[in-house]
């Protein structure tokens, strides 16, 4: 099991190598990740964008971009559909999204005729080094639905799932957050909780346990839960962080960099091929463990998920 985004990078390096087309390149922090993987031999990348404001961010990155293919394109929207072809066409392994906003991003991966689509849903995971727990946590979903109703709740925790698994927790914990761990009517967060918790316990979600609701006090600390009176196998000891909706789990994320100087790597589940979707203000850190995440999942096809199928009601 991972326990540090370092050991993500340190398994891919054994890893074939994957090629990773970045959508609207022109940043130093996304040259200076690209830059990294070359160095440490996870990947190679084609950069698309305006080839005049890749030039000098890549000198402020100390890319030597002699061997680094270019495709210019003068406007974000053009890049983000001219990266997204490629991976699409199978020119590239891996779609990574730059200095591009993430809607118009997210436009180019949705296109019916030449996007990511995979007939399922997409979502969003953040994954935390929380080292102070001595694992990995993942936050889902802070980027992509913005307030997921029961159904698709149940397909974002799927695909969270598929991530844990990834990484190395065989059953991973689920804890459904809410504002409080007491179901009440009128706070449908904890509703949509009690009934995926209960679809649980009905056997309707397979390689996982799921409960809730859960403040986050109480998901992820075993005192926590203790104190108020919470048992079970999940509490305290959650893998995976079920956000109720988009601005819970983006302030979640954001605030465990900004406030507590922690590591982060995002990704895109559920599309046709592997996507690092990472806020335009990360580090190149933070887009370089992004990208290692990508190549696990580019190595592992999800064919898992086909045997497992929908969730039933």
């Amino acid at each position: 099991m991972f326990r540090t985004l370092d050991d993500i990078v340190e398994a891919v390096r054994e890893r074939p190598m994957k090629t990773v087309a970045v959508a609207a390149a022109e940043h130093e922090t996304i040259l200076g990740a690209i830059r990294q993987v070359h160095e440490q031999g996870i990947a190679e990348a084609v950069l698309v964008g305006d080839r005049d404001r890749i030039e000098p961010e890549a000198e402020k990155a100390n890319l030597e971009l002699a061997d680094v293919a270019i495709i210019h394109e003068s406007s974000d929207l053009a890049a983000a559909s001219r990266a997204t072809e490629l991976v699409s066409s199978g020119q590239a392994d891996i779609l990574m999204k730059g200095q591009v906003h993430t809607d118009d991003f997210l436009r180019a991966v949705l296109h019916p005729d030449k996007g990511l689509r995979s007939g399922h849903i997409m979502s969003h995971v953040f994954i935390l080094e929380t080292r102070h727990l001595e694992r990995l946590t993942l936050v889902t979903d802070g980027a992509m639905n913005i307030a997921p109703d029961l159904v698709k709740k149940a397909d974002i925790i799927l695909n969270a799932v598929y991530i844990a698994r990834l990484l190395g927790i065989t059953e991973p914990s689920v804890g459904v957050l809410a504002a409080t761990e007491v179901i009440n009517p009128a706070m449908q967060a904890t509703v949509d909780a009690a009934v995926l918790a209960k679809m649980c316990q009905r056997g309707q979600f397979p390689r996982c346990q799921i409960d809730g609701p859960f403040a986050l006090d109480n998901a992820i600390s075993e005192v926590a839960a203790q104190i108020k009176g919470i048992s079970g196998p999940v509490a305290g000891r959650c893998d995976i962080l079920l956000v109720p909706d988009i601005e819970a789990g983006n302030l979640l994320a954001k605030s465990f960099v900004y406030l507590a100087q922690g590591l982060v790597a995002g990704v895109l589940v559920g599309a046709s091929a592997p996507v690092v979707l990472t806020s335009r203000a990360d580090s190149a850190e933070a887009k370089l463990y992004s990208i290692a995440t990508a190549m696990l999942m580019a190595d592992m096809r999800r064919t898992s998920r086909l045997k497992i199928g929908k969730v039933h009601f």
